[in-house]
This record gives C-alpha cells, sequence and structure tokens, in this order.
C-alpha cells in the first residue's frame, strides 16, 4: 500500500488574507477553522484527489527561496488570459533568473511565495 498526499500546511502570517487568495485561484472553498489556521478544499472536499491546503498562523520570516512551490494550469482559458486573472486577484510577476524563453510565469502570492502559471490547460 502506498501513501497520498492529503493536506499541505503553509505557514503564513495572515491566514484568512491567504486562504481568500488560494480559494479564488483555485476555486477551493473553506472547510475548516481552528485557533487560527484555516483549511481550504476543492469541490470534493478532503480525500477527494487534490490535497487540501492548511495556513497556519507564523511570525517567522520568509526564507530567502521556498523548497516546495506549487505549479498551477489554467482549466478554462488560455495561460495569459489566466496570468491577467491571478495578477487581479493579487499575484505578482516574480524575477528569480529565468531568461523569458520559459513556457510558464513565475509568480507570487500575496505573503511572497512563489508558484508558477504552467502553460497547458488542463480540463
Amino acid at each position: 500500500m502506498a501513501c497520498r498526499i492529503s493536506e499541505l500546511v503553509i505557514k503564513s502570517r495572515d491566514p484568512q488574507q491567504l486562504a481568500a487568495f488560494w480559494c479564488e485561484v483555485l476555486g477551493f472553498s473553506v472547510l475548516d477553522t481552528d485557533d487560527g489556521a484555516v483549511e481550504i478544499a476543492p469541490p470534493e472536499g478532503f480525500g477527494g484527489l487534490q490535497p487540501t491546503l492548511v495556513f497556519v498562523p507564523s511570525t517567522e520570516p520568509k526564507g530567502d527561496s521556498l523548497r516546495l512551490h506549487f505549479d498551477v494550469n489554467a482549466t478554462d482559458r488560455d495561460q495569459d488570459a489566466e496570468l491577467e486573472r491571478l495578477l487581479k486577484l493579487g499575484a505578482r510577476v516574480a524575477d528569480i533568473g529565468q531568461s523569458g524563453d520559459e513556457p510558464w510565469h513565475v509568480l507570487t502570492d500575496p505573503e511572497g511565495n512563489e508558484f508558477c502559471l504552467l502553460r497547458a490547460r488542463l480540463s
């Protein structure tokens, strides 16, 4: 028997704000709030194919770079339209030394956590 990732836990200065951002990005909704933490889930809830995300309060400063980051793909529009939507939600373009020829965009969420918007559209 193998394991499956069911939750990803992310330290955050403002769990409510970060959860709201990622709910909009991913089409998730708040599943639970407890002791300042906010758990968000895909429409099928906990235990589905996608893991839930749990944003926990932390006063630790973000380091220079993350050891883990999200890659996201648009599901109902092309990459340019999705980039525009993410920027309107509060994402920011990040320069981490890319050449400009990559088929992805490097962005940060409202707390400066890097993530990439990939070109391929998923259904």
